[in-house]
């Protein structure tokens, strides 16, 4: 973003709102922005890209509905908190297209950055905790974040499938590029794993992932 002008401000809120809800009223209107904010996957019922709200719901959806094949139990409510607020900070940030090496360069800078900017706007003790949740799924270190993180594979791979191609047509995509992403899903699951595997064995088939350089597909 070019300023520091937040959404509220071309329309503040009436007097007399309490300073806790219009801080939380802040945040909410500023969240609006992720709807603006296009992802690199393409949508797989319309003819454009998907927004990081739209991701973000459908990682929920999937959390919801693909609990049952973890590998290792969890809380699947605490789960969708995390896929709910793990792209907020591309609201300042922007999407960083996992193919595009030079879109990852600075990512993570980027990233801690707009998510100090973002969060700070919430009250203390829900800045505190939208960052905690922030930061336990970027660590993947809980079963929460891992079967989140998983999904958070899984979607853009379904959608590329479904799209002949999608991300994988990109440059920088390569089988092995996608294989790297793949691995996501199968720490947290193997069900889920296999039907990775099967997409990526198939599109390579298909043409739709190129080869490593120097081989060919049926290598």
């Amino acid at each position: 973003m070019e300023d520091d002008a937040q959404i509220i401000d071309r329309n503040p809120l009436p007097e007399g709102i309490g300073e806790r809800l219009a801080a939380q009223l802040t945040f909410i209107a500023e969240a609006d922005r992720l709807k603006t904010i296009l992802r690199a996957s393409p949508l797989a019922a319309a003819d454009r890209r998907e927004n990081d709200a739209e991701h973000s719901w459908h990682l929920a959806l999937m959390v919801l509905l693909l609990s049952e094949y973890a590998d290792e139990s969890f809380d699947v409510g605490h789960a969708i908190k995390l896929v709910v607020v793990h792209d907020l900070v591309e609201i300042y940030a922007g999407d960083s297209p996992v193919f595009d090496p030079a879109a990852v360069v600075d990512q993570r800078a980027r990233e801690e950055a707009a998510a100090d900017r973002l969060f700070a706007l919430l009250p203390e003790d829900q800045a505190r905790e939208i960052r905690e949740l922030w930061d336990e799924f970027e660590s993947g270190a809980t079963p929460e974040s891992r079967f989140g993180r998983a999904m958070d594979r899984l979607e853009p791979m379904l959608l590329n499938w479904l799209a002949e191609g999608g991300t994988w047509q990109m440059p920088g995509a390569t089988v092995e590029t996608v294989r790297a992403r793949e691995a996501g899903v199968v720490a947290a699951s193997t069900s889920l794993g296999a039907v990775t595997d099967a997409f990526i064995t198939e599109g390579l088939r298909h043409g739709w992932i190129r080869p490593a350089p120097g081989r060919e597909p049926g290598d």
